[in-house]
């Protein structure tokens, strides 16, 4: 039996409560803290992972404290969730109760979970519900041993190792607070004992608040079927409470990605310095050179070198591409094309196969057909270039007269000199040429050459009138000597009397 469906095959679970009222104080934000966000989701987004492929009935997020921008986040990533406001937040239990009165009609297991958890994995989940079901318990917490359980509720066993409390640590005894075994904040539940618990629980504790732990205590009190299933990894029960533990979880987290890749067959020469989002799709036997920052949905496929110190959000890499020292964004890097150093690919630029963007070149809303280069020193921002294609360095795609964008079309094999600037909108034909410094305003024809520059004009003597005296009026003065003097003019004798060209 797989551990998401019930031995009647419907859903392992009838509900997801998430609990994601608290403030967050010591996280010290204007941002909720389950919207801290890390390894390209949200805090609540990882939670909401991991339980998904449980596939139940209805899904409810708790919000509190700033809930219209937790709902927005909701409408985006998870736009099936109920969200149910915890006016007042009065603790755990209070707002589980809350949740679960916006379902009266929920039946059977319901899983309960801190939206502050982005640690947690659907496995971890997996084995807490396929042990719920298999010993028919009517509540079952998932615990966890950990070396330092300070600020954590402590899990209380009797002598046959059966849960009989969870005890916070405010209101625990010293033999208690020296228990290693923690809760980890996820429980599951029948509906029905659930709604009883709730009901009687109080809030003679320290902070005066409803703890759905205590709804444990009751249920064994009733002689109701208790357990508790320890997570393999510690790390899974870890929540997040300020930004020394967000850094810390960010760590864990990217760790895990990187052991993954790895396993899988993806070399990364330095896990220290390497940052890969959990939404990243890798290839086995691509490269992440150090310093490479891989986030969003990007693709990389098996084969590419990416790195070093590269960031690539959205982008997709092909096959046997290399990426160094750039930042891409939204971008397409077909196989076998190459970019950098220094390259700013901005979105919508798409590059065909073997093409290259290089160092100190900034491209947006443009396709680069196959073969075609943009070494250096320029900015191509909406333009089609063809096949096969040269843009000479310092040229500038000029697309914005100040009110709206052009485009600039490059044919096949055409030849861009340097420091042309091509003046939307204008078309290039097919092998064509331009000279270097022309200001192209006209479409060149296939096969001519575009000139659009001033006749050059050399003012003899200027410098020796305008600046007498100077280094540069010496340098003149002495070439002319030599020009003056008679013998080749090309020749002349070094230092060393040895004569040079």
């Amino acid at each position: 039996m797989s551990p998401q469906e019930t031995p009647a095959g419907g859903p392992a679970v009838a509900a997801v409560v998430v609990l994601a009222a608290g403030q967050g104080t010591r996280m010290r934000s204007s941002t909720p803290k389950v919207l801290h966000a890390l390894g390209g989701r949200s805090m609540l987004g990882h939670v909401l992972a991991a339980t998904a492929p449980l596939q139940a009935g209805v899904t409810v997020v708790v919000v509190g404290s700033g809930r219209d921008q937790v709902e927005a986040h909701l409408a985006e990533i998870a736009p099936g969730a109920l969200p149910v406001v915890q006016e007042e937040q009065r603790g755990s239990g209070h707002a589980a109760a809350v949740a679960l009165a916006a379902v009266p009609e929920v039946e059977g297991p319901v899983l309960l979970v801190n939206g502050d958890a982005p640690l947690l994995r659907e496995e971890t989940v997996g084995a807490l519900v396929a042990e719920h079901t298999r010993a028919g318990h009517a509540f079952t917490v998932l615990t966890a041993a950990v070396d330092d359980p300070t600020g954590l509720g402590r899990i209380v066993r009797d002598a046959s190792g059966a849960v009989t409390a969870i005890v916070e640590e405010r209101d625990a005894t010293p033999e208690q607070r020296a228990i290693r075994e923690v809760n980890a904040g996820v429980y599951l539940g029948d509906a029905a004992a659930l709604r009883s618990g709730l009901a009687r629980i109080g809030s003679g504790n320290d902070q005066g608040e409803l703890y759905v732990t205590d709804v444990l205590g009751l249920l064994v009190a009733d002689g109701a079927p208790v357990g508790g299933v320890r997570a393999e990894d510690p790390d899974d029960v870890l929540g997040c409470n300020d930004r020394r533990e967000l850094a810390a979880r960010r760590r864990t987290l990217n760790d895990r990605v990187l052991d993954r890749l790895m396993r899988e067959g993806v070399t990364v020469v330095d896990p220290q310095t390497t940052w890969v989002d959990v939404t990243v799709t890798v290839g086995n036997d691509a490269v992440l050179e150090p310093g490479t920052h891989l986030q969003g949905t990007t693709t990389v496929a098996s084969g590419a070198v990416v790195g070093p110190d590269t960031t690539l959000l959205d982008c997709t890499v092909e096959a046997g591409a290399e990426v160094v020292r750039s930042h891409c964004l939204g971008a397409v890097i077909g196989p076998e094309s190459t970019v950098g150093p220094f390259s700013y690919l901005r979105p919508g630029t798409r590059l065909a196969r073997g093409s290259k963007v290089g160092a100190f070149v900034e491209t947006k809303n443009v396709e680069v057909g196959e073969g075609s280069k943009v070494p250096h020193l320029s900015y191509v921002g909406d333009a089609t270039i063809g096949r096969g294609s040269n843009v000479g360095a310092a040229t500038v795609f000029v697309n914005y007269d100040g009110v709206a964008k052009h485009r600039t079309t490059i044919g096949d094999q055409v030849r861009i000199g340097s420091d042309t600037m091509l003046v939307a909108p204008v078309t290039v034909g097919d092998g064509a040429y331009t000279a270097a410094g022309s200001v192209i305003t006209k479409d060149v024809p296939p096969g001519a050459m575009g000139v659009a520059r001033a006749a050059q004009r050399n003012v003899g003597g200027w410098v020796r009138r305008r600046r007498p005296g100077s280094p540069a009026a010496e340098a003149a003065a002495a070439a002319e000597r030599r020009a003056d003097a008679p013998g080749d003019p090309g020749v002349h004798d070094d230092d060393e009397g040895q004569q040079s060209r």
